[in-house]
């Protein structure tokens, strides 16, 4: 039965219809008179996007760290050499930039006096500085001589000719293992930032070529760019100059024996005639110490050494120089035998208690290091 609707009610219903009418009329009015301005806004945006977007990826080139010049893929790198993958294949080619800081270092103006034996000992008599306290405390006295004297040839005590000798080069090798330790404060500082600026790109570069580093491949710098434990660095420099009565050390300041095929050298006497290679010679103690862990760090011989020390390394471990001295057999004829008499001199002369010896600072920037 269909329900029957009053006048009133009609009149009601016909008035409610009008009102929903005239509401749904009123914004699309209004919409109409809003259209031309937000037409324009948007037009605007299109334009004003198209016209920044170029400047954005202009910037993000001549700012951004991660770019062209430096693959920054040091994580997935370092994660296929602890899985013995090859990541170190890039070869040096200009080998002149590995040792251009050594030889500006060779040839800045020096005083080089060569001290006696009992001078230099009068001197580390007189600064505190003995081998027992640093056994002791693990700290250095920051002095740096440039020259072994002559007369440790006739120290006829080998104790007290072995102290000697570790005495004048221990500030030498804990000093050159300090600016690589700063380098890489300021590496990975570097690495932890999405932008850097010109004057860190232009440091980056320079690493790059004083560690060979042609590629430009960060994980390979971080590899090469590392320290070289003390009671290693001391015992090769033992080995090789006879605990500083060698030749070469005395005419050269040749610590660890390197050889060179071009510039100055010293010729070994046994060496036949048809032979070109000599011992590299230097006018300081400090260029051939630095020499000596340039090579370590860059020549293809020591591949395994690296790979070995950055494994110590993530494994959050120390630089063991037993472990890494395996991997010098390379660096004599000898072979095999050579890493024997290297182990053997460190355990005799028990030469690990200064591998986390420090140098008390000479400088500001060295303080934050002990």
């Amino acid at each position: 039965m269909k329900k029957k609707f009053s006048i009133d009610e009609v009149r009601k219903y016909l008035k409610k219809q009008i009102f929903i009418i005239n509401q749904k009329k009123n914004p699309k009015k209004e919409n109409n008179l809003g259209s031309i301005p937000r037409t324009f806004l948007a037009s605007l945006t299109i334009i004003s996007f198209f016209f920044i977007i170029p400047i954005i990826v202009e910037f993000s080139k001549n700012t951004s760290f991660i770019s062209a010049d430096f693959e920054n893929s040091s994580k997935n790198d370092l994660k296929k050499l602890l899985e013995k993958k090859d990541i170190e294949s890039d070869k040096v080619k200009n080998p002149k930039f590995l040792f251009e800081d050594i030889l500006i270092l060779d040839e800045q103006p020096t005083n080089s006096i060569r001290l006696s034996a009992a001078t230099i000992e009068e001197l580390f008599k007189s600064t505190n500085y003995s081998l027992q306290d640093v056994r002791k405390n693990k700290l250095v006295k920051p002095i740096s001589l440039s020259l072994l004297p002559s007369e440790i040839i006739k120290i006829e005590n080998t104790k007290k000719r072995k102290n000697l000798f570790i005495q004048i080069i221990l500030p030498l090798i804990i000093q050159e293992n300090n600016n690589i330790r700063l380098d890489r404060k300021k590496l990975f500082s570097i690495l932890n930032k999405s932008m850097n600026t010109k004057a860190e790109k232009v440091w980056l570069n320079s690493r790059f070529k004083q560690y060979g580093i042609a590629n430009k491949d960060l994980s390979s710098l971080k590899i090469r760019m590392d320290e070289v434990p003390v009671s290693m660095a001391i015992a090769q420099a033992a080995k090789e100059t006879g605990w500083g009565t060698s030749r070469f050390a005395q005419e050269g300041n040749a610590l660890f024996g390197q050889w060179t095929w071009s510039g100055e050298g010293i010729k070994p006497s046994e060496a036949d005639d048809n032979s070109t290679h000599k011992v590299m010679k230097f006018k300081v103690l400090q260029a051939s110490v630095r020499a000596y862990q340039r090579n370590l760090n860059t020549h293809s011989s020591y591949k395994d050494f690296r790979s070995t020390r950055a494994e110590l390394r993530d494994k959050g471990k120390k630089l063991d120089s037993m472990i890494l001295t395996k991997h010098l057999d390379k660096y004599a004829e000898t072979g095999k035998q050579y890493v024997k008499v290297l182990q053997q001199i460190i355990k005799q002369n028990d030469l690990t208690d200064f591998d986390d010896a420090k140098l008390l600072p000479s400088s500001i920037n060295l303080e934050s290091l002990i």
